[in-house]
């Protein structure tokens, strides 16, 4: 097994005090990252325009980084875009946001993240409807992703975000029923501490379907400054022979300095 550590930076100021470790020049976070002892760097970005490609691959290398994913939740913050619209248009925006990300991450051989674009039921839109909506999309993306040679992480969020998949398992299904060969499920422990009866157990059940983790304490703080028990994480990562990122995507508190220092250090004591 082979985890390798990572870090959030986020250039999108919509977002700004959300947990994100570096914000604004990333290029100083990169080589502080790098400094600290870092493997990878996850790209928060207000769309797939925002910074030129070849510039990130000519800075992330010459810190001797990785690009692990790319987040696409400026497609809601920014454009209010997201799969389970009412409004058809809009999810048709939401799906074409997304396989630009894709795209973009493909730079890198990263994959793009689909968290809070997901969406969630509404008045307009039934749960029952509202998931109908997701798998749909989920489909096509799948096959984008494969075009592009990219996995695509899907994130299950805590159920004061979303109430489309809040658990582990129910991500698990959704790929599995709709047999997905791209879709990954990124595990978050901010929101795993929240719905899972056991974050060790429903990891273990998600088994090969974990493509990346949000490495992160239980109050979105970095990882060792809250109140998790990364034992028995770590030891069920070993199980599924988890070897992707566990990426610090927690709140630059008490400084961004100190969030990546505690991290990293704490990973260290985790994962050796």
């Amino acid at each position: 097994m082979s985890i390798r550590s990572c870090i959030t930076i986020s250039l999108v100021e919509q977002a700004r005090g959300g947990p994100f470790v570096y914000w604004g020049d990333w290029q100083a976070a990169v080589r502080e990252a790098a400094e600290l002892g870092f493997d990878a760097v996850e790209l928060f970005l207000p769309g797939p325009v925002f910074l030129d490609p070849a510039e990130v691959r000519d800075v992330v290398a010459a810190a001797g980084l990785q690009v692990a994913a790319v987040g696409t939740g400026a497609g809601w913050l920014i454009h209010r875009l997201h799969l389970t619209h009412h409004d058809a248009d809009v999810r048709r925006r939401a799906e074409e946001f997304i396989r630009r990300m894709i795209d973009y991450g493909a730079e890198f051989g990263a994959p793009a993240i689909i968290g809070s674009m997901q969406g969630r039921s509404s008045p307009e839109v039934p749960r029952d409807e509202a998931i109908r909506h997701l798998k749909d999309a989920l489909a096509r993306l799948d096959r984008h992703a494969d075009t592009a040679g990219v996995n695509l992480l899907y994130e299950p969020l805590n159920r004061y975000e979303t109430d489309l998949c809040c658990l582990q398992s129910q991500g698990a299904v959704l790929i599995e029923r709709l047999g997905l060969s791209r879709v990954r499920l990124l595990a978050d422990l901010f929101h795993m501490n929240i719905e899972e009866v056991s974050i060790a157990d429903a990891l273990r059940s998600a088994g090969q379907h974990i493509g990346h983790v949000h490495f992160v304490d239980s109050n979105r703080r970095a990882a060792g400054m809250g109140h998790l028990d990364y034992a028995p994480i770590a030891a069920a990562l070993r199980e599924i022979n988890f070897n992707g990122y566990a990426s610090a995507e927690a709140l630059p508190l008490p400084t961004s300095q100190a969030a990546a220092k505690a991290t990293i250090e704490c990973f260290r004591r985790v994962f050796g």
